[in-house]
């Protein structure tokens, strides 16, 4: 094809040439040709009469037409790709412009942690490994290795060993340093440097209808992320039932989960403005202020500079595995009005929240969503209840629960400190 291109090139400039077109188009020919059939092609062209030079303009014809054609269309469909582009690149525009929340995650999601606590007890028959008894999140607040969270994540598991394992895949053992269980913090430590750290902002400043984005890892599936507004800035522990605790919470509809425990709620900013800590329902979930954060966090680095011990101290408790919130009168309600399975004679109780696995709770079978009512013919009013309940020197337990409608009477053997 490229020859009979050349060809029929050569035809075309010697017709718009004079009669002497043949001595600047043939060595030109031969040039780029040498030996080939183009010269003596070229020289039968200017040997042929005018008859023969027709039926060349008729063969010029049929390659020029259609090679014209094609530069049409060629430029046509050119300028239809660019249209395509330009489209394309809008679109990037638009996206670019909107996904605000990928762009939260891109920034800080690198210093989000899984958290796991494995039972030093059971081991994997296949692996060999320690089981996991259960799993959590955190954030990294220091680059040196030091990890926030909540204390329900890393405490009252005897027999257990902390687990970190953080964006990049990379698996650390933990040492839980600093325990509060009035604030529900926690402090761990993983040996490690250069870490990327989450940066805290402040939660006096929000308001209801902000955008925020939860992190952490629900049902052990690191790095997730759901988003979802502020629904209230100030909900009092009291009315949530936590009467040991004098924190106003932050209620958000972004999807808390298992596992989401003590990761960060942050701000389109990308900066933490609260701890994760727990779900009521779909849509109602809770998280610690970080402004609230901050007073633990402070009072952890006095300790630290008094060279006192930066562990917390706190009472050693007979364990059961279970987190529980308390239902009060607001919540029931609430709980009635989006579900058909909570009873409707029900007036007190604490919801099942979680329930860890191969723990006193899980072998005597609570199951999450379950209510406790009772405890050994007690009324159980509030969370309260279930740890004075714990203290005392029964061996097993009796708890009535209500799982959907129906009622039931359970047997768990907590185990001792």
């Amino acid at each position: 094809m490229a020859l009979q291109y050349l060809k029929r090139l050569a035809w075309s400039i010697n017709r718009v040439s004079s009669n002497k077109r043949l001595r600047y188009v043939t060595p030109m020919m031969q040039k780029y040709t040498r030996n080939s059939s183009i010269s003596s092609t070229t020289e039968r062209i200017s040997n042929n009469n005018d008859g023969r030079q027709y039926k060349q303009k008729k063969k010029f014809d049929k390659f020029f037409i259609p090679v014209l054609g094609a530069v049409i269309v060629g430029g046509i469909c050119y300028n239809h790709c660019d249209i395509v582009e330009a489209k394309t690149i809008n679109l990037s525009g638009r996206r670019r412009q909107y996904n605000f929340i990928a762009d939260v995650v891109e920034n800080c999601a690198d210093s989000v942690v899984y958290i796991e606590i494995k039972d030093m007890r059971h081991f994997d028959y296949f692996t060999g490994k320690p089981v996991t008894a259960s799993n959590g999140s955190g954030f990294i607040i220091e680059s040196n290795g030091i990890i926030l969270t909540n204390a329900h994540v890393v405490i009252n598991k005897p027999h257990t060993m902390v687990q970190v394992r953080l964006y990049d895949g990379r698996v650390f053992p933990a040492v839980v340093e600093d325990v509060d269980q009035n604030s529900d913090l926690a402090i761990v430590r993983i040996q490690c440097k250069d870490l990327p750290v989450m940066r805290l902002g402040e939660s006096a400043n929000l308001r209801s209808g902000e955008w925020v984005v939860a992190l952490g890892s629900p049902l052990a599936l690191s790095n997730t992320a759901t988003a979802g507004v502020i629904s209230s800035t100030q909900r009092p522990s009291q009315e949530l039932g936590l009467t040991n605790r004098d924190i106003n919470y932050l209620q958000t509809d972004a999807a808390i989960t298992f596992g989401n425990s003590g990761g960060p709620l942050v701000n389109l900013d990308g900066e933490a403005i609260g701890v994760n800590s727990m779900k009521v329902t779909a849509g109602i979930s809770f998280a610690i202020p970080i402004d609230y954060v901050k007073l633990f966090l402070e009072k952890v680095n006095e300790r630290r500079k008094r060279g006192s011990s930066a562990r917390l101290t706190y009472p050693a408790k007979r364990y059961m595995g279970i987190t529980m919130l308390t239902l009060t009168n607001d919540i029931l309600n609430e709980l009635k009005m989006r579900s058909q399975n909570v009873p409707s004679t029900l007036k007190h109780g604490v919801l099942v929240w979680k329930v860890i696995l191969g723990s006193p709770a899980d072998i005597g079978g609570l199951s999450p969503g379950d209510i406790v009512t009772h405890i050994n013919r007690k009324e159980v009013k509030t969370s309260s209840d279930v740890y004075e309940a714990l203290a005392e020197n029964t061996k097993s337990l009796q708890i009535t629960i209500f799982r959907g409608l129906k009622e039931m009477t359970l047997t768990v053997t907590p185990e001792d400190p």
